[in-house]
């Protein structure tokens, strides 16, 4: 990730060791899962667990679920704050955590690193032979919380922006700001110049990418497209034609168990959430410090769910 945010980093919260010390210690549900020593607790009960990543903008999600759930009469319990996928996995194929909320592009790499899957749709279609036995994806949403090249709505305007592709009609010259590896990423300055044809120069800007956006001492910037900032300084996510990105749609992971119980809800809850929505939800975390489950809260209302 190229924002001052991480989702990634794999190996943060290694094993079920330590995926145990975060459930016993997050907030939200009424007991720990783990406490009956593993097996299938979904198949056991009838308590739906949710979890999350340590990671804001999915814990809303998640709680987004949680109430959606809650409202059709199912009992659930909140497991956020777990962690990354080699702690969160294993527990979604044992039945421990029931529903989870995923990105499809990052969650099929997970499985399949050499996947040459790019866009949303070829890679929804190619997560269900990736994933183990007993766990299920169920619709994806038009939401997406993943790489993009951005840049400010007045460079944008400028410039008659409104695809990466249109950046090759620039003819002032463009700098590229984003972690130090983007460098030699596939979507990096050279992926921008094979795909789109579009030259860049390069500069490692970290966790001041967007400070530097904003101050034009870089003209485009590798941002998450759910990023707040896109709201908060009036950024433009251009889009990618060419698929460039690898796609990355929230999606809900489920174990197979609480599949036919939990679908009609979590699909209603997908089919209405956007980028844009999300976007939204981040800024009022973030901005506004309002709780996940205000924030749920408010967003189920306004989407009539």
């Amino acid at each position: 990730m190229f924002t001052a945010r991480t989702r990634k980093g794999l190996g943060l919260f290694a094993g079920l060791a330590v995926a145990s010390l975060a459930l016993a210690g997050c907030g939200g549900g009424s007991s720990d899962p783990l406490s009956n020593g593993g097996g299938d607790a979904s198949a056991s009960s009838d308590t739906i667990v949710v979890g999350s990543q340590a990671y804001y903008s999915n814990e809303i999600i998640a709680e987004i679920y949680a109430q959606a759930l809650e409202g059709a009469g199912k009992t659930v319990t909140r497991q956020f704050q777990i962690g990354q996928r080699d702690a969160y996995i294993p527990l979604l194929e044992d039945g421990t955590v029931s529903v989870f909320p995923e990105y499809t592009g990052n969650l099929l790499q997970f499985f399949e690193a050499d996947t040459t899957a790019r866009s949303s749709d070829d890679v929804y279609k190619a997560l269900p032979a990736a994933l183990p036995e007993g766990l299920e994806v169920l619709d994806q949403s038009p939401a997406t919380d993943q790489d993009s090249i951005t840049v400010t709505k007045a460079f944008a305007d400028a410039n008659g922006l409104t695809s990466i592709a249109d950046l090759a009609k620039v003819t002032s010259g463009l700098t590229l700001g984003g972690n130090s590896e983007l460098a030699d990423r596939p979507y990096g300055p050279k992926g921008l110049q094979s795909t789109y044809g579009v030259s860049v120069q390069f500069s490692a800007t970290g966790e001041t990418t967007v400070d530097d956006l904003i101050a034009g001492t870089i003209q485009v910037a590798n941002v998450y497209t759910a990023d707040p900032r896109v709201k908060t300084d009036n950024l433009v996510n251009l889009t990618d034609p060419k698929d460039l990105f690898l796609a990355s749609n929230v999606v809900p992971v489920v174990n197979a168990n609480v599949a036919s119980d939990v679908s009609d809800v979590l699909n209603k809850v997908s089919a209405k959430l956007t980028t844009e929505g999300l976007i939204q939800m981040n800024v009022e975390s973030t901005v506004d410090q309002k709780s996940s489950a205000d924030i749920a809260k408010e967003w189920l209302s306004a989407n009539g769910l």
